[in-house]
């Protein structure tokens, strides 16, 4: 028998003490280049989204990934490429991310969401988004972490 699955992720993740440095001008080609170290991670990137001090990815991933391994790899990866290629060296991700396992109904929703961020953070601050996120998951937490 095959082995099937269906294994879709919200991911989010901010930037080193939430500081706004994901410029305006580059911000469209980090997140390409996000969904690019998806493909190369061998995972699908559906949206990849975000405004100047976070972002959020909605990836199908396969049965072999472990988390925190494409983790690592995402964000070690794209921090090399703003120091590199954009050229700026103070950039950081924080130390940790938020990831939600999805149902396939949930997908849609979640790219709408990912695809409005601009709009969303008019109204909230990421701090807020997060906690939300994690009460409707049923994550327990510590607020010392949400900083």
């Amino acid at each position: 028998m095959s082995t099937f699955y269906s294994l879709h992720y919200h991911i989010t993740f901010s930037t080193k003490n939430r500081k706004p440095w994901i410029q305006i001008d580059w911000r469209d080609r980090m997140h390409a280049y996000l969904g690019g170290i998806v493909r190369e991670l061998t995972g699908v990137p559906l949206s990849v989204g975000g405004v100047e001090d976070h972002v959020h990815l909605l990836v199908g991933l396969k049965t072999t990934h472990c988390i925190a391994d494409f983790m690592r790899e995402l964000k070690k990866s794209t921090s090399c490429w703003i120091h590199d290629d954009i050229g700026y060296k103070p950039f950081e991700w924080q130390n940790g991310y938020a990831v939600f396992s999805l149902s396939p109904l949930a997908i849609p929703e979640v790219r709408r969401y990912i695809e409005n961020q601009e709009e969303h953070h008019r109204k909230r601050t990421f701090r807020e988004e997060l906690i939300e996120m994690l009460d409707r998951a049923g994550v327990k937490y510590d607020p010392k972490y949400l900083e």
